[in-house]
């Protein structure tokens, strides 16, 4: 597995971004993936994750009903709608792998093995 993100950019509370995650390196085994966020002076955390089949999907609460995660296996890819952003969604976006579950979604990010090298993502008041 071996991952990157994209997508982040700059754009005013109320917009809409749309991050991609493409696993250049697919394992055959298949994986939970996970988008997690960091911003300044705070710790990781989870804000999405979708079984390896799809049929599965796990939200932060602050972000259900604004962001939708998805992925399509047969492109080796992910991606992660952001709609209603806010000033507090500002951070850097990391999609992850969890290579030891194809369905539980957990949201440690030490459980995840695999991370991309994360997209920024800032929104202005």
């Amino acid at each position: 597995v071996q991952l990157q993100a994209s997508g982040g950019g700059s754009v005013q509370a109320g917009g809409s971004l749309t991050l991609a995650c493409a696993d250049s390196r697919r394992t055959s085994s298949g994986y939970v993936m996970g988008w997690f966020r960091q911003a300044p002076g705070k710790e990781r955390e989870f804000v999405a994750g979708i079984s390896w089949s799809g049929g599965t999907t796990k939200y932060a609460d602050s972000v259900k009903g604004r962001f939708t995660i998805s992925r399509d296996n047969t492109k080796d890819a992910g991606s992660l709608q952001m709609n209603s952003l806010k000033p507090e969604d500002t951070a850097v976006y990391y999609c992850a792998a969890d290579v030891r579950r194809l369905t539980t979604i957990t949201t440690i990010p030490r459980n995840y093995d695999y991370w991309g090298q994360g997209t920024q993502v800032t929104v202005s008041s």
